[in-house]
Parts: structure tokens; sequence; C-alpha cells
């Protein structure tokens, strides 16, 4: 058994403050890329693009609408909870070399997807099995990666001209890192504990658990 593989999944971090913004090689980028595209996919569709963003001015509008959207979930905090949101930092959309908007366009593959009549989402979670490969190509290259979900779909569209028909999954900060943190930013800053594993299982049938767990 190869610990590549697991070393990768265990040191993956969602990373906002350390990105050093120096620059990432062009065959570094493209074997990430390549991993991304080797994802499963419904019917082998492969609903995915990837926007390569690099433009300061783009960034740094797309920068300003997330500092907006923050300022509302924060608005929706109270007590102990707005303080401890107040100390994380959501984005290093700036910091980081370039961002990768990860999309998911329902029409390719034609009509007719083998394997996604019954489940109309089977077209998305594949997308989110390219973000996946992406995030582990980037940590095993010895980059960071950050998910950026504070912002609105429709305005990313319109930011990046991307049609009204095909969904942003993801803003993906990519680049060099000081460090990868060991322990994950939400679990540093006390906004929630990692689940124990035993939690998670079920044995035959579906059993309740607390939603806050």
């Amino acid at each position: 058994m190869s610990s590549d593989l697991y070393e990768a999944i265990f040191r993956r971090r969602d990373v906002r403050a350390e990105f050093t913004g120096d620059p990432i090689g062009d065959e570094t980028l493209e074997r990430i890329l390549i991993a991304a595209h080797a994802a499963p996919s419904v019917g082998n569709s492969q609903p995915w693009d990837f926007v390569l963003v690099r433009d300061e001015g783009t960034r740094g509008q797309f920068q300003e609408h997330v500092r907006s959207e923050r300022e509302t979930f924060a608005a929706s905090l109270e007590g102990e909870r707005a303080e401890t949101f107040s100390r994380i930092k959501v984005e290093g959309i700036m910091e980081s070399t370039l961002g990768i908007v990860v999309t998911y366009d329902s029409e390719r593959g034609g009509p007719a997807v083998l394997g996604r009549h019954a489940i109309a989402d089977a077209g998305l979670y594949s997308s989110c099995l390219a973000i996946q490969n992406l995030w582990l190509a980037a940590t095993a290259e010895g980059l960071g990666l950050g998910w950026v979900s504070f912002y609105r779909e429709e305005y990313l569209q319109e930011l990046l001209g991307i049609p009204s028909r095909i969904r942003p999954v993801a803003w993906l900060c990519l680049g060099p890192v000081t460090q990868l943190q060991e322990v994950p930013d939400l679990e540093r800053h006390g906004w929630r504990s990692k689940r124990p594993l035993v939690d998670a299982i079920h044995l035959d049938r579906y059993r309740e658990v607390s939603r806050e767990a």
C-alpha cells in the first residue's frame, strides 16, 4: 500500500492566510489540472470547466463582493459566535497566485446522460469530484488551496461572463504557501470540532444524530 495518497488526504487544508503569492510553474499547474480532469463523472459527461483568473482587477472585484457577503453573514451572528467568526479569515483571493473557478454545465453530455435520470444532481457531484482531485493534486505538489464560498452565483457569472445555464461551483485560491497548518482553521479558532468517525457510521439503517455534531 502506498502512503502517498493518504498523506495528501490528511495534509490537505483549506488555506486562507498562508499564501506567498509566488508563481506556479506551468508544468505544475498542468499536472494539477490534468488530475482534476481525470475525475470520474456521471455518464462520462465531464461537465466541468476551469476558469483561470489571474487578473488583479477581477480578483479585487471578487474580493470586495466576498467582503460584503462576509459582513452579511456576520450580522446574523450574536455573542460568542460573532466574536469567534470575527477572528476567521474566509479567503485568500489576492494573496494567492491565481483563482480557479470550477463550473458545472448541466447540458454537457447531451440530453440523455447515462446514470443521471433518477438523480439530477449527479452531474453537480461530478464537478465536486474534479475539485477534490484538484485539491489533492495541489497538496501533493506542495501547494495550498482555499475554497471561497462567500459569494452569490449570479455575481460570479456576470463577473466572468459565465452563461446563466452554467453554475460556478467553486472559486479556488491556489498557490505556494509558507506552511499547511497542522490543525484546520475552523478547529483552531474554535468554530467547530471534527466529528469522530464512529458518529458518522450507520449500520443497515440511518439513525438520527445531533445536527450540531
